[in-house]
């Protein structure tokens, strides 16, 4: 399967989705606008940067 830009968003977007969704549903105690306002961005940025980690990771892979 090849990765473009569209399918790596999508992906991204589902994962943070997922994660989202299952704070939310558990019973742990955490307000939903904590999750919202606290978490979830912080999870995006994570994301964001171990991505392009890994794309950077792969390229160098790629070229050695």
């Amino acid at each position: 399967m090849e990765l473009d830009l569209p399918k790596t968003i999508g992906v991204f977007a589902l994962i943070i989705a997922l994660g989202t969704a299952g704070l939310m549903t558990m019973p742990m105690g955490m307000a939903q606008d904590t999750i919202l306002m606290m978490v979830v961005p912080s999870m995006a940025v994570f994301g964001a940067i171990m991505l392009v980690l890994g794309v950077k990771h792969g390229e160098y892979r790629a070229t050695n």
